[in-house]
């Protein structure tokens, strides 16, 4: 909390139309929900970065709230309409793939944020042009074959699916190249981004940092492709308690004794490592089974058949090489535009060109 420039209070108590930069010209705009106004742009100590302050009007007083996600750079300006639960905001000026971002402020996530902290919450996510499917979380013991699944969706379908990028905080190992096998960064580095809330799901292992950011997830939506995240149980609860809407599948296998078989005709681990995996892959399952965290759980008793389930499931049944969904075409946003909301469609109003753009998907 704290004290503002009185132009900003001006403007407020002037009662300035949502999404409409102020009359300072700071190229800021205001958004007010409820009793809450947010004042989105440039801050004025010169940072780089789009910043994010509230007025609550019941209160009297000006807020700073927790901000989770990769912050968007400043642009030319930018334009703002609230949607159900966040806020769209179009930056002027910019690459096509940095124009659209959205601001959560109501959100699931955002409000059990809010229940943790007792404090104000916002939370940052990049927008995608185009017909991007949710991410697919695929969960399940080690030996129960999740890792053939995924390689048989990579190899029957390379076009429509793409793996994040983890990050670890240990150092390379022989071959392994840096943004390929993994992002490698300082330990102090990945737990200041961890606090910043820009990481779905971490862990520590052996005294390392390993985790998925938000970022690298969005990588592949903007490459197009479906975003496959290979994670453990502990993982997925994170990842479903986070921002990112996916869907969540649990492999199974079909008996504890046919699982025990398949890691012992694997022949890679000593008896001991066996019998831990076991028991671990007991209490996954359990937790798999009973936790709520996944929306399907397969039994792969059978590989192919297993397979085809999990194409049904992805929507992919009877597909022999389903090509990706062709993408939007791209639009160049000119700086000279105002946006509204009608319905269920956002309304771009190019004011230099005397054209309108609708789009039909918020």
């Amino acid at each position: 909390m704290g004290e503002a420039p009185a132009f900003l209070v001006d403007d407020l108590q002037n009662e300035p139309l949502n999404g409409f930069e102020l009359k300072s010209g700071t190229c800021k705009t205001t958004t007010t929900i409820g009793d809450k106004t947010y004042v989105i742009g440039g801050a004025d100590d010169g940072t780089l970065s789009i910043e994010v302050r509230i007025f609550d009007s019941s209160l009297g007083e000006w807020v700073q709230p927790t901000v989770y996600g990769t912050k968007p750079l400043l642009s030319k300006g930018h334009s703002a309409v609230f949607l159900n639960d966040r806020i769209l905001i179009l930056k002027k000026g910019a690459k096509s793939d940095d124009q659209i971002w959205f601001l959560e402020v109501d959100t699931q996530y955002v409000r059990r944020q809010q229940k943790q902290l007792g404090t104000e919450v916002v939370a940052w996510s990049k927008g995608v042009i185009g017909n991007v499917e949710k991410p697919v979380v695929i969960s399940g013991p080690s030996g129960v074959g999740k890792g053939t699944l995924i390689s048989m969706l990579m190899k029957e379908f390379p076009a429509m699916f793409g793996f994040s990028v983890s990050h670890t905080t240990r150092a390379p190992r022989g071959t392994e190249k840096d943004g390929v096998h993994y992002h490698f960064t300082e330990k102090s580095v990945m737990e200041k981004e961890i606090e910043d809330g820009k990481f779905l799901e971490f862990a520590s292992v052996h005294g390392n940092l390993y985790g998925t950011s938000v970022e690298a997830v969005e990588v592949v939506a903007d490459a197009g492709k479906r975003c496959i995240l290979d994670i453990d149980v502990q993982g997925a609860r994170s990842v479903r308690s986070s921002s990112l809407e996916a869907i969540f599948i649990f492999v199974c296998p079909p008996s504890m004794e046919e699982l025990e078989k398949r890691l012992r005709d694997r022949g890679t681990e000593t008896e001991e490592q066996i019998l831990k995996r076991l028991r671990n892959a007991a209490a996954e399952i359990e937790q798999g089974k009973s936790s709520k965290i996944f929306d399907f759980i397969l039994y792969n008793d059978n590989l192919e058949e297993c397979y085809e389930k999990l194409k049904k499931l992805l929507g992919l049944s009877g597909c022999v090489a389903a090509p990706p969904k062709s993408a939007l075409r791209e639009f160049n946003l000119p700086l000279d535009h105002s946006v509204s909301k009608i319905d269920d469609k956002i309304i771009i109003n190019c004011i230099s060109s005397g054209l309108e753009k609708e789009s039909k998907n918020l």
